[in-house]
């Protein structure tokens, strides 16, 4: 386990939205992170990230504390993966028994530190960014129209931002029986600060602003997160808003 890293969390329903939809749930024996941004109908978006969450967190604690002798690969990649797979099939079941959660869905963002190693896994436009040495680098990739068309070569990343929707996305838990998830390893640093963060943050607050903001108040990470949610309110607050800071 590591035990060199502090956190702090922030959500807020923001502006616009009746209710809150994202789940966060961190817990720090684990050195574990998870988040999610639920949609649907009415509070379906609430029952998908809390299932999201809480199964994510059972099953990696479960198997990291050998509560089970099922361990197919003992890597905590293969774990996360599995947390997130096990979550996907709980929620699909949900949404295909119940007709209130009928169509509800979730991304997914999930953070697991081993030794020297930050292990993430993501599905939908939750997003990961690493500050280190003043530099802010989004670490995963999010799974959207925008970003598709980016990558084919349709449009720049200016043009997709200008011209799209930027909620539409490609990949989130809860829709179908099996789900993809992409798994990002890195190697940590003293000092590293991590920022998990919904899309309620990056879709009213720009990457240079949350690097000035995580630059300005990294000392206290509590005051970070809290001036990123009045940041995202600031410009208008369109979406629930949610963010974790990690420093190592």
């Amino acid at each position: 386990m590591n035990t060199g890293f502090e956190i702090a969390t922030a959500s807020h329903i923001g502006k616009h939205r009746p209710h809150n939809e994202d789940s966060v749930l961190t817990d720090k024996a684990l050195a574990l992170v998870v988040m999610a941004d639920g949609m649907g109908g009415y509070r379906a978006g609430e029952v998908a990230s809390a299932i999201a969450v809480t199964t994510i967190h059972q099953a990696i604690e479960t198997e990291r504390l050998g509560k089970t002798k099922k361990r197919v690969d003992g890597h905590e990649s293969g774990l996360i993966r599995r947390a997130i797979n096990q979550a996907n099939s709980n929620i699909y079941a949900m949404a295909r028994s119940n007709p209130d959660c009928c169509g509800m869905g979730t991304t997914v963002i999930c953070s697991l530190l081993s030794g020297q190693k930050l292990f993430v896994g993501n599905v939908g436009d939750s997003r990961l960014y690493r500050y280190r040495d003043n530099n802010l680098e989004q670490i995963t990739r999010d799974h959207t129209l925008i970003q598709e068309m980016i990558d084919r070569g349709i449009y720049s990343p200016e043009e997709a931002n200008a011209k799209m929707p930027k909620n539409l996305v490609t990949r989130a838990l809860g829709l179908e029986n099996n789900v993809e998830v992409d798994i990002v390893e890195e190697t940590i640093v003293t000092g590293d600060i991590y920022l998990l963060c919904t899309d309620g943050l990056n879709d009213m607050v720009n990457d240079e602003e949350i690097h000035l903001t995580l630059s300005k108040y990294s000392a206290n990470l509590a005051q970070a997160a809290g001036k990123l949610v009045q940041l995202a309110n600031h410009y208008g607050g369109k979406d629930n808003i949610s963010v974790a800071l990690v420093r190592i």
